[in-house]
């Protein structure tokens, strides 16, 4: 079993491109998040970061600024979270809390204009809305359709 040592957050490099393409997720998984392989386009406005324990990817996702934004918040200055995995090999060992916990620093280090982070999570997605409830993200109240049903759209305040 892996110990949690020094989790951190990281964009992505080519360095952890190998490690990335092994991701894996359980069959029931793969219908509510996209692989770090298939999610792995950066631009200004399209941010992979990687999630580390002692500079092994054990996680993934992406943040945008780009008018994707607009369909989750009316909020200039929010990012949309997509992606989000940890790959099954490292599950139940605490990553996804870890860098959960880590993104308000990391977007208030790396994205200064940016006060919310939004994402949308599946309705039957009863894991993944647990854990980002426990790391402070709140129902909005807003719903979305998505290719496997009715999302749930979550925002959470990133202060300084």
């Amino acid at each position: 079993m892996h110990s949690i040592k020094k989790v951190n957050l990281q964009f992505f490099k080519s360095e952890y491109l190998e490690s990335l393409s092994r991701f894996e997720l359980p069959e029931e998984q793969e219908q509510f998040t996209a692989l770090p392989i298939h999610s792995l386009e950066m631009t200004h406005e399209r941010h992979p970061i990687v999630i580390l324990n002692n500079n092994d990817p054990v996680g993934f996702f992406v943040l945008h600024s780009s008018d994707r934004v607009k369909e989750y918040s009316e909020n200039p200055n929010a990012m949309l979270l997509t992606a989000f995995s940890i790959n099954h090999s490292h599950q139940g060992k605490g990553f996804a809390k870890k860098g959960m916990e880590q993104i308000k620093d990391f977007v208030n280090q790396k994205f200064a204009k940016c006060d919310e982070i939004v994402l949308a999570v599946n309705k039957r997605n009863i894991a993944a809305q647990k854990l980002y409830e426990k790391v402070g993200y709140k129902d909005t109240g807003r719903r979305k359709m998505g290719k496997n049903g009715e999302q749930f759209i979550l925002s959470f305040p990133v202060m300084r």
